[in-house]
């Protein structure tokens, strides 16, 4: 079936908003006095609710093989190692590195799927990377070994789930709904040890489940039906951006120069690459 132009301006949207949802993560979990399994596992209690309402109000089948399981695993390695991660390092540290999730695109896009990334997928890839690090480069510390890594293995694990729809007999939203059921799961145990339910607490878990969770994840498996998983990878490059805007509005920490300067490399690199691109595919679709 072709995808219309229109179609595929409706998917990039739901991935920005997405984005946007997604960039709220860091703020809420800093402010919870919880460990990063706690966290992870309140969330997605939250948002197994939401996501359960979203199929019977859509009625779609809620479907399990062996690769919706796998995209299963990518959603909960994403879900827990950035929880954990923004609890043994900085936010900025986590966002960085989880943001090489592009580069695992493609890397995994050529060796399972045999796909040669094209030079625009290439040097958008270097533009918006480039730019990142300019942003977070005063925020980069030397320390938190362990945090990074994990960061670092939560952009893996965030590849695998922009190529949940490359899947054979996939079902993404499905391996959504699945992922946070394997979050709550593993992370009840250490929930149960807590003892701190502040409201802000208790208020910062639901907005993290409804919203950072649940409806960025629907939104997400809606975009990725018209959306190239190297083109979803870049446009949530709003994320790293937006991210540290939050805390600098809400936390009045200042933002440097040449942070500003990084911002503008990368949405000026995913809106260019997304006009070139949609100049690509506008013949086709003519014809």
């Amino acid at each position: 079936m072709e995808i219309t132009a229109k179609q595929r301006q409706q998917g990039v949207i739901c991935v920005f908003l997405a984005a946007v949802l997604y960039s709220i993560g860091g703020l809420c979990i800093k402010v919870i006095p919880w460990n990063g399994m706690s966290i992870n596992a309140a969330r997605t209690m939250v948002a197994v609710v939401v996501l359960w309402g979203y199929f019977l109000i859509s009625k779609q089948r809620l479907r399990l093989n062996r690769w919706i399981l796998l995209g299963a695993l990518c959603v909960c390695g994403t879900n827990t190692l950035f929880s954990l991660a923004n609890k043994l390092t900085t936010a900025a540290n986590t966002i960085v590195l989880q943001f090489t999730a592009p580069i695992f695109v493609i890397l995994l896009g050529m060796v399972f799927w045999r796909k040669r990334p094209g030079k625009l997928d290439v040097t958008a890839c270097v533009f918006v990377l480039a730019g990142v690090v300019c942003f977070f480069v005063d925020g980069l510390s030397a320390g938190g070994t362990v945090g990074n890594v994990l960061a670092l293995a939560s952009g893996l694990s965030y590849a695998g789930v922009f190529l949940l729809n490359d899947l054979p007999d996939s079902s993404p939203i499905s391996s959504v709904f699945w992922g946070n059921i394997l979050s709550v799961v593993i992370g009840f145990p250490f929930l149960l040890r807590e003892t701190e339910f502040t409201a802000t607490a208790i208020t910062s878990v639901v907005i993290l489940g409804a919203f950072q969770v649940a409806l960025a994840y629907i939104l997400m498996c809606i975009g990725l039906k018209t959306t190239p998983a190297v083109t979803a990878s870049l446009i949530s490059g709003i994320e790293p951006v937006l991210n540290p805007i939050l805390v600098a509005v809400f936390y009045k920490e200042r933002i440097g120069g040449l942070a500003m300067v990084g911002a503008l490399i990368v949405i000026l690199s995913v809106v260019v690459y997304n006009v070139m691109r949609g100049k690509r595919c506008t013949p086709k679709q003519s014809g």
